[in-house]
């Protein structure tokens, strides 16, 4: 069993068709993305429309639950800015799309070797708000999966690739496809780096493994389609690739 597991895309469709092309070339039987997918970049409907045509597990992330609900369930706070983007993509999401993303599942589990499993979600299995850093202590870490019946663990959310083994199983995040900055939690126009992130879980009878893969895409094209976009407070993304 080989998974790709995407995660965070944030409307970057440019960067999504990059890891999508390196994906194919790896054999993968599945896909899973752990959300945020479609809210803060140029293309929201593009997105959406990738990945209607993929066969691919979807996992709600908080940015995708808040742009369908408009109600900020974490701690960060939002800033009309912010609520200015939201509008902006819920203006170019058809009802469809917009059923679409409101069908993203909470948690997804995918059986992989015998009675193994991984445990697939956006933040922590409780809480797509959870974040799970590197720098945190284990015993900060290791309550997030207990009670959970997955043998392996894999989240988005914190756009930081990482590994990290307990017992006889792991916890890993692919990190982003749409947003790669360089710190854990970046200033506001901390630089953004020119490729896509995702990782390759393979699970054969006696091993597995996790790749971490970098996928360099177009910054040219998506800082073309975002000045034609129309969507409003572009100085994050041009500031943040001009870095």
């Amino acid at each position: 069993m080989r998974i790709a597991v995407i995660s965070d895309i944030h409307g970057n469709a440019v960067a999504l068709d990059a890891a999508l092309a390196d994906i194919a070339s790896q054999g993968v039987d599945k896909i899973v993305c752990l959300g945020d997918a479609i809210q803060w970049g140029p293309q929201p409907t593009e997105t959406v429309h990738r990945l209607r045509g993929l066969p691919c597990a979807l996992v709600m992330g908080n940015t995708d639950a808040w742009l369908l609900s408009g109600q900020e369930t974490g701690n960060e706070g939002v800033t009309p800015a912010q609520e200015e983007v939201r509008q902006w993509s819920l203006d170019h999401l058809s009802e469809a799309d917009r059923a679409f993303i409101a069908a993203f599942a909470p948690t997804v589990c995918i059986a992989v070797t015998g009675d193994d499993t991984v445990l697939c979600f956006h933040g922590s299995p409780a809480s797509f708000d959870d974040i799970i850093l590197p720098t945190m202590p284990s015993d900060e870490v290791f309550p997030f999966f207990q009670g959970q019946d997955a043998r392996w663990f894999v989240g988005g959310h914190t756009h930081v690739q990482q590994l990290r083994s307990f017992s006889d199983g792991f916890f890993f995040n692919p990190g982003s496809i749409g947003v790669v900055y360089r710190d854990d939690r970046p200033d506001e126009y901390a630089r953004l780096e020119p490729w896509a992130e995702y990782a390759l879980l393979t699970a054969r009878e006696t091993t597995v493994s996790v790749e971490f893969r970098r996928v360099p895409f177009d910054v040219a094209q998506l800082m073309t389609i975002a000045r034609q976009s129309g969507r409003p407070h572009l100085d994050r993304i041009l500031q943040g690739y001009a870095t």
